[in-house]
């Protein structure tokens, strides 16, 4: 019997209508973005793909729970609604809520950072780095080279290298590593998971040397779906299962629930230890709230407990990911070169590729997110030296192998027709690619620059 196709295991209930521009209303708008995608208005993007955070679609008993919400400031039913969710789906015993992704790192990066310290990590991220780094520390990348090669076939790039790891010992000593962050479907490299062997050995080694193992969760289940389809031993086991085991390794977790838990707002910080658990919660009245909702209304968390579940279903993840995989497929058959694997979350354009002519010191990957969108009004994101800044102490950019722009899928929000038409719309200025004209700054935040820098046409 011939293998059926698949399709979205859910049906429409509400449309959002979106508007159609010209080439003339786009070619006005990105210049008043300064060629930034991040600066362009939602109302004048066709189809955006610049980001899957806190933009998918709430389920029904999503948007039911929103009514369930207890906004009692103290002891908020919907915290312990979510917190035994957290310890059912993710194994962690003590859940803190923030009000997203990164106040999970403000917080551990607080408590746990020393000046002079060093955090190993695989591959960095963007907002994580800079918390570490705002904590005195320096990050030191450990993921394994193939990581770095877009052409690489590797299934885990997202995998610990021990070599770097005990190079790392051996030259500051392990008391100068307060802990080791680990990113399941690493962002950065191209929505690239790790694999569960890998992980395991990492927690021995982590016990061996007594430091911490830091899990960046936010996307957990698409690193699951990854382990159950490529990893020996656990083809029969359920993408739940396997999200319980990887978290069960690792000590604790800051998680971005606009992600997997397909919610618009929120996230945690999750931990083991009841000490860790008690400094965390006196710093999270700090930064945050009281540590019952700690920056969320009882309904997100409502909303988020029943994310939680929806994410780690087989259907789901598969559908989810099979939409990604759909739009890469297209991009690598007609011969647009992209990250390979295709990731969980996004399809990375390889700019350095496709825009052969423009240095990295003039921002392939910008000028060609800012051509997307002149083209068909598809909102991207880059992913390249824009993303990776400056180094702290030499005020150098930071020159990543990676020059990417990533089209990013939201969860339950696009048809397939609409990645029909981002990926005609990739091939039609690859064909054009020759035409594209690199950039230079106008303006330049000292931090986290590519959500708010400028940029002109180098002529």
């Amino acid at each position: 019997m011939a293998r059926r196709s698949w399709a979205e295991p859910y049906k429409i209930k509400m449309v959002e209508l979106i508007k159609m521009s010209s080439p003339e209303d786009r070619l006005q708008a990105i210049r008043e973005a300064g060629y930034n995608t991040f600066l362009l208005k939602s109302e004048d993007v066709y189809i955006d793909l610049l980001t899957d955070s806190g933009v998918g679609a709430m389920s029904d008993r999503q948007w039911s729970g929103l009514m369930m919400g207890d906004e009692a400031y103290a002891g908020s039913r919907n915290f312990y609604h979510l917190r035994d969710t957290v310890e059912q789906y993710y194994s962690y015993k003590y859940t803190v809520p923030t009000h997203q992704g990164r106040g999970a790192e403000n917080i551990i990066s607080q408590l746990l950072i020393s000046d002079g310290d060093y955090v190993p990590g695989n591959m960095y991220f963007t907002t994580t780095r800079l918390h570490q780094e705002l904590a005195g520390g320096t990050f030191v990348d450990v993921v394994i080279d193939e990581a770095h090669d877009p052409s690489s076939e590797h299934p885990f790039k997202g995998n610990v290298d021990f070599d770097k790891l005990d190079a790392l010992v051996e030259k500051v000593g392990a008391e100068k590593i307060p802990y080791i962050c680990i990113a399941t479907c690493v962002n950065m490299a191209g929505g690239q998971p790790i694999s569960m062997a890998n992980l395991k050995q990492l927690r021995t080694w982590c016990d061996k040397h007594g430091i911490m193992l830091v899990h960046d969760m936010t996307r957990v289940a698409e690193n699951a779906y990854f382990i159950q389809q490529r990893e020996e031993g656990y083809q029969d086991a359920s993408v739940q299962q396997i999200v319980y085991e990887l978290c069960s390794l690792t000590d604790a977790a800051t998680m971005s629930s606009k992600k997997d838990a397909m919610v618009n707002i929120g996230g945690f910080l999750a931990m083991n230890d009841p000490k860790f658990y008690e400094r965390a919660c006196e710093l999270v009245v700090v930064y945050e709230g009281l540590h019952t909702y700690g920056g969320m209304a009882g309904r997100d968390m409502e909303a988020l407990a029943i994310g939680i579940t929806e994410s780690v279903d087989d259907q789901h993840i598969r559908a989810r990911v099979g939409q990604v995989e759909y739009l890469g497929e297209k991009l690598k058959s007609a011969g647009v070169p992209i990250v390979n694997p295709i990731g969980g979350h996004a399809v990375f354009l390889n700019a350095r590729k496709i825009l052969p002519h423009i240095p990295q010191e003039r921002f392939p990957a910008q000028a060609l997110s800012a051509a997307l969108y002149l083209e068909s009004g598809v909102r991207s994101m880059e992913r390249g030296v824009v993303s990776a800044g400056r180094n702290k102490d030499t005020g150098e950019n930071y020159m990543p192998k990676l020059e990417l722009v990533r089209l990013t899928i939201p969860r339950r929000v696009y048809t397939q027709a609409h990645m029909d038409v981002t990926a005609e719309s990739v091939i039609d200025v690859m064909e054009r690619a020759d035409q594209i004209k690199g950039l230079r700054f106008t303006y330049e935040p000292e931090v986290l620059r590519f959500f708010q820098a400028r940029f002109e046409l180098v002529t």
